[in-house]
């Protein structure tokens, strides 16, 4: 199967992912700001078809009219490269250049886009908070759906790329021994499991409610910040697990994880700091004893929205590597029961020179 020329859906997956990373970006600057019922109506813009409504009231305009019309200008550009996903996709099924699974997965995501839109009109309609916090947490998820889009598209899904890779990986470290060496599926799905349950604490502490009881949201946020240092030591395993495979497609995205997931908890140390104050153990540090209610200037917003958009990263590269971990184990499997052996081009290990025969 020719899948390098069928380069369209991987462009369009790809773009996806590009887009809709900033589109989570701007929604956490819709909760922040609290800025979710600035457009009080839906599909309409205040009356306005949402593609007419005049340029210059919104655009200079009050910021919490920009962000939210923002936010669905955007949301409705990533509808639209949904659509053109899913045409590219079957029309290179016609031609066999792909196969029928990455059609039904364009359809999925085309679906998904759309119930998010609506899932987003509905909180504005019913001025629903709880919506807001389900809005909040699917929109990562989609994140996730459009990095598998992006990862069974590419040129590097299909077995013969993978094979390849294995065989003459460029690094030094990379592995010459056999692929039971691949580390297991277990580390990094656990991951992305412990990184969307702290999506949901995450969520139900932006948009808590107001019946919420002070004793709920504290035990909640308790909950989220010891999860934080789970995730923190897990993400340590996967990450020694990934170098010690020496392949450069599971160890960098483990070490991407690795500084997201550091990057995270400073990020989420700042966080608790703009919303509650610094905590009683920093109350040594200056200015640690002034507690005024002020509403966040532009770097508290972009500590608070970065906080967000880093979980929803984490999510996706976990996806991703958890993708490619199975798709190694599953390739490499199916060619030891096969019986074929391929000689693997890196650094001999053997005493005269030899290449090491190892099946792949």
């Amino acid at each position: 199967m020719e899948r390098e020329t069928a380069v369209w859906p991987w462009r369009l997956a790809l773009t996806l992912v590009i887009l809709v990373w900033p589109l989570i970006w701007i929604g956490g600057l819709v909760t922040t700001y609290d800025a979710g019922m600035s457009v009080p109506d839906w599909p309409n813009t205040y009356g306005y078809n949402l593609l007419l409504y005049p340029l210059e009231t919104w655009l200079v305009g009050p910021f919490d009219l920009l962000i939210e019309h923002g936010h669905r200008l955007l949301a409705t550009v990533v509808g639209i490269v949904s659509i053109a996903f899913l045409a590219t996709a079957a029309r290179a099924k016609s031609r066999n250049q792909v196969p029928a699974g990455v059609v039904w997965l364009a359809g999925v995501v085309l679906a998904a886009v759309i119930g998010q839109g609506v899932l987003g009109g509905l909180r504005v309609v019913l001025d629903a908070r709880t919506l807001a916090m389900v809005h909040g947490c699917t929109g990562p998820l989609f994140f996730m759906l459009c990095v598998v889009a992006a990862c069974v598209t590419g040129s590097g899904w299909d077995r013969e790329s993978l094979l390849q890779a294995y065989r003459t990986t460029s690094d030094s470290r990379a592995t010459s021994g056999p692929p039971g060496k691949t580390p297991g599926l277990f580390w990094p799905v656990v991951l992305v499991a412990l990184a969307a349950c702290q999506l949901i604490l995450g969520a139900q502490l932006r948009h808590a409610l107001p019946t919420t009881s002070p004793t709920a949201f504290a035990h909640t946020a308790a909950t989220h910040v010891t999860l934080g240092l789970v995730v923190l030591v897990w993400t340590l395993a996967v990450f020694w697990r990934m170098r010690r495979c020496g392949d450069l497609t599971l160890s960098r995205p483990g070490s991407w994880l690795l500084l997201c997931v550091v990057s995270q908890i400073g990020l989420g140390i700042a966080t608790w700091i703009v919303n509650y104050g610094y905590p009683a153990m920093l109350g040594f540090l200056p200015g640690s004893q002034s507690y005024l209610l002020a509403s966040k200037n532009v770097w508290d917003s972009v500590v608070v929205t970065g906080h967000v958009a880093v979980g929803s990263l984490i999510l996706g590269i976990g996806t991703q590597l958890s993708l490619r971990v199975a798709r190694r184990r599953w390739v490499l499997t199916r060619q030891i029961e096969s019986g074929d052996r391929v000689a693997v081009a890196a650094s001999p290990v053997k005493g005269d020179g030899t290449p090491v025969m190892v099946p792949a």
